[in-house]
């Protein structure tokens, strides 16, 4: 009942933002002052057009973990919609753009790249799922009291 519970509000999630990932988590400190390793991101992509200064999520081809970066550049994208927007991004707290992260002989980010606009920010929310990266015995115990209570519990 808990599961399908925590997954029906997921996908009520992922329906309500228009992001396939609505969720993350901030992994590193390259967007420290603003957002800090740990604070948790709820995710939007209820309009195309992203801005100069927007927050986003993004991924990049042949890398599994998405990117929390800033829009520090952007061409491209008229009206008609017949030319591709063109974004390029940096962490906050580094110092250089972020064409040395993207692939191999990509220098712009496109729409498609992006995962969602952070539009919700929550502060150190997402603390736990550092601590179960950083320390997988921490997150073997956890699941194993998790699979505990959720095997004793009575209904």
């Amino acid at each position: 009942m808990i599961i399908a519970t925590a997954l029906m509000l997921w996908k009520t999630l992922i329906l309500c933002t228009m992001s396939d990932s609505p969720i993350v988590v901030v992994l590193s400190g390259s967007m420290e002052p603003g957002l800090r390793r740990g604070d948790l991101l709820v995710l939007e992509n209820w309009r195309r057009a992203t801005e100069i200064g927007e927050t986003v999520v993004f991924n990049v081809r042949g890398r599994d973990v998405p990117i929390v970066h800033r829009i520090v550049r952007a061409h491209g994208g008229n009206v008609r919609g017949d030319d591709e927007r063109l974004m390029l991004t940096k962490g906050d707290n580094n110092f250089a753009d972020d064409i040395g992260l993207y692939a191999p002989g990509q220098r712009w980010l496109t729409e498609e790249d992006i995962v969602g606009r952070a539009f919700v920010f929550l502060p150190h929310v997402g603390r736990l799922t550092i601590l179960m990266n950083d320390y997988p015995a921490f997150k073997v115990c956890l699941l194993a009291v998790l699979g505990y209570y959720v095997v004793t519990g009575k209904d």
